[in-house]
């Protein structure tokens, strides 16, 4: 069987790749020798790249802001990992002979660091100075633990004492305020395996397992660092490295909560991949693209998961397919600095040409042996290509749907910003990876020039609104409907940064493909103006875009993002125009689908009642009679 919503693209891997399998994979094709294959492959053209002594991987493309010499670095760690887990999963076997060449280049970046040669590697700093050599540092030490018996176990003891030397910088430097704190942990974690812990390898250990009790905020959910920052980072960090750290450690005995709250988090994230594969496009660093899919590879080998072994390989199968089928590496053979391709608006600042290959944590899944049940069951449908899907996560949050005739998933975001803490809101820009309030798997946001995709702006004396600091007012779920609400003082960036008394409370209830967004804007100034924009989509794209204004809106139009979105060259973005003064009430319907003959969303709704006294609204929709009724003061939300 194969799904008809997961067609591969034309685009094919620089490198060869195995037949397919599709009776035992009849959803991707793929197996687990399709994971050996894509680790030799993306190896193999990386490391055309390494100097001469090994240490450095310079790959080409722009620098980042840390300088060229951190870039080889993170090319040599962020590779070894892919290569780490390709042999720690064959059991040492090692046709290629990749360790042969990390253990060169640990030789010859450890003799000298922090010299400026060939080869030599930079010295671990704090964050604000020289900080990108600490993230490093935890692939480094991961690669090494992975494959102590083939590699570490064999170096000549100078070289370890060298290696021990260089690693200990991450737990004498600080490092920034978020998963940073995992890298030192990682790194403690590699020495005392080792037999060269003391207290200062167990006082790290102890600052990142303290600093995550206060990170966790339930549902599966880590906030990456003491803000509210949502994101993949949850998976790829903040569950990868204590629950592989117990996994290599061997400790089955030891009470711990790790394991449990990735089981948790599974059981919701799982949803958030679509029919064709693709993870949710939210939050920052998504060209490390299918490492999006490394938590559910790590709950199926460790046990720590809720998901069928069919299901578990069903995701991590279809978030690998997905790029590779869509030109992530390129003619070359190296995953490029994008999502599909090369994709600008997709970066960071930090990003630099080995980046991407973060990407390498999927492959943890290759710990799982060939007979394991990861790869020896069928192919199991994944969530999002089940009934019609709604799930509220309020620690975060977070809401999400899924609907079966189109295997799109929409993820709207009442809780999860890029604010820290000690930042104010006036002098942060609104970043698009965060302040949208809706996501899904087959659009992005707008770049941060264009008009703002999925966003409520107030408009006052021309100076246009940002969303910054996000507060949540709560999430909730029933039988096909779910919703979640949220508050925000909007940020102006010319002007008044801020307008005493104006606040936005924005409710989002989901049926289907369907979504109501309702919105109370209070003190708003004469001459204010609110707008309401939609999902930004391509001319090229099968994905359609719709919003239809119920209360408040006078005018709608569609505005062009020139420089277009991660999955499409330009995107037209539906818009909605109305005036607020005072207190003022603003009601939607928003679409996004797939489906070759949905009907228009003027006919979703048969009765819209709003009260603008008491902060009530009340819809009636037309397929089956049932009413939606939204309160604002006090929130309550209630579909029947």
């Amino acid at each position: 069987m194969t799904s008809p919503l997961v067609q591969s693209v034309p685009a094919k891997p620089a490198f060869e790749l195995p037949a397919e399998d599709r009776t035992l994979s009849p959803y991707t094709g793929y197996t687990r020798a399709h994971w050996e294959a894509t680790a030799d492959g993306l190896l193999r053209a990386a490391w055309r790249w390494a100097t001469p002594g090994r240490a450095l991987l310079d790959l080409p493309g722009r620098p980042s802001r840390s300088g060229v010499r951190s870039d080889g670095l993170e090319g040599y760690a962020r590779t070894f990992l892919a290569a780490a887990f390709r042999v720690a999963g064959a059991e040492g076997k090692d046709p290629h002979g990749w360790l042969d060449r990390y253990a060169d280049g640990l030789a010859a970046g450890t003799r000298t660091p922090g010299r400026d040669d060939t080869e030599s590697w930079p010295l671990i700093l704090d964050h604000h100075v020289q900080g990108q050599p600490m993230v490093e540092s935890a692939s480094v030490a991961l690669g090494l633990r992975l494959t102590r018996t083939w590699l570490w176990d064999r170096l000549d003891s100078g070289v370890r004492d060298r290696a021990e030397e260089w690693l200990r910088g991450a737990l004498r430097h600080t490092p920034a305020p978020n998963n940073w704190y995992l890298f030192p942990y990682s790194v403690a974690g590699f020495l005392e395996s080792v037999g060269r812990g003391d207290a200062e390898t167990a006082r790290a250990r102890e600052r990142a397992r303290d600093l995550m009790e206060g990170w966790y905020r339930g549902q599966g959910w880590y906030a990456d660092g003491d803000g509210r920052a949502f994101d993949h980072y949850n998976g790829w960090a903040l569950h990868l490295y204590p629950v592989l750290d117990a996994l290599l450690a061997g400790d089955t005995e030891t009470p711990s909560p790790y394991g449990d709250r990735l089981r948790e988090h599974l059981d919701g994230f799982s949803l958030l991949f679509g029919a064709d594969g693709a993870p949710i496009h939210f939050g920052r660093s998504l060209t490390y693209r299918f490492a999006a899919s490394a938590a559910v590879g790590l709950g199926a080998v460790t046990g720590h998961t809720p998901l069928a072994p069919g299901v578990s390989r069903r995701l991590v199968n279809g978030s690998l397919r997905y790029f590779l089928d869509r030109g992530a590496t390129g003619t070359d053979g190296l995953l490029s600095l994008g999502w599909h391709g090369r994709h600008e608006a997709t970066l960071q600042s930090y990003s630099g040409p080995a980046s991407p290959y973060w990407a390498s944590k999927a492959f943890v899944a290759l710990l799982a042996p060939r007979d394991h049940p990861l790869w020896t069951a069928t192919e199991e449908a994944a969530p999002s290509e089940g009934p019609d899907r709604v799930l509220a996560l309020p620690a975060p949050g977070l809401l999400a749907h899924s609907t079966r005739a189109d295997g799109i998933v929409r993820l709207h975001n009442h809780g999860s910003d890029h604010i820290r803490p000690h930042e104010g809101e006036s002098g942060v820009a609104d970043d698009p990876l965060y302040s949208r309030q809706s996501y899904s798997t087959r659009t992005g946001p707008t770049a941060a020039a264009n008009v703002a995709d999925n966003q409520l702006t107030v408009e006052i004396a021309g100076a246009v609104s940002g969303r910054r600091r996000i507060q949540p007012l709560g999430a909730g779920d029933g039988d096909g409907w779910g919703w979640a609400a949220s508050a925000h003082l909007p940020v102006f960036t010319s002007g008044a940064p801020m307008v005493p008394g104006l606040r936005v409370e924005s409710v989002t209830v989901v049926r289907g493909r369907y979504e109501l967004r309702a919105h109370r804007v209070l003190g708003a100034p004469p001459g204010s103006r609110v707008r309401q924009t939609g999902w930004a989509t391509g001319p090229e794209e099968t994905v359609r875009s719709a919003l239809h204004g119920l209360h408040g809106w006078e005018t709608r139009d569609e505005v062009r993002a020139p420089q277009g979105t991660a999955y499409t060259r330009w995107a037209i973005v539906p818009r909605l125009t109305g005036e607020a003064e005072g207190t003022a009430l603003f009601v939607a319907l928003a679409s996004l689908t797939a489906e070759p003959d949905a009907a228009p969303l003027s006919e979703a709704v048969h009765e819209v009642t709003v009260d603008g006294d008491t902060g009530t609204v009340e819809v009636r929709w037309a397929d089956d009679g049932s009413r939606t009724r939204i309160a604002f003061d006090p929130l309550t939300v209630g579909h029947g």
